[in-house]
């Protein structure tokens, strides 16, 4: 009796198995179509190569630096063609006084040792 027992188990098994293997298979054959190509589109099956995302930022980034640096040197340039009619005198002032604007502009407070000694009104 034990026999039988065993087998009808072991029977039951393959029986399952193969029910699953083919839940499987039937499942793998409806997704293969969807995983295909799109319908024709009439180019004849040519690839029709267009930009992606990455490298339309990347060209995009490329054109802002190139853009960038000639305004850039532009400006230096601009800079440069004034201050050589200058004096040394004033040349070190608006080089401080750039700095001090810079400084204004970050939000950062003066060197501590310059607060303690500058005059006071």
């Amino acid at each position: 009796m034990q026999s039988s027992g065993v087998d009808f188990v072991l029977s039951l098994y393959i029986t399952m198995k193969k029910f699953i293997t083919l839940i499987v298979l039937a499942l793998l054959w409806f997704v293969n179509p969807a995983l295909s190509q799109d319908g024709g589109n009439g180019d004849g099956g040519q690839k029709v190569k267009t930009e992606t995302g990455r490298a339309a930022r990347r060209k995009a980034k490329k054109e802002w630096k190139e853009k960038r640096r000639k305004d850039m040197s532009d400006a230096q340039a601009k800079k440069n063609y004034n201050k050589k009619y200058n004096s040394k005198k004033v040349r070190k002032r608006m080089k401080k006084n750039e700095k001090k604007a810079k400084r204004n502009n970050e939000h950062k407070r003066e060197f501590f040792v310059t607060r303690w000694f500058k005059k006071k009104h």
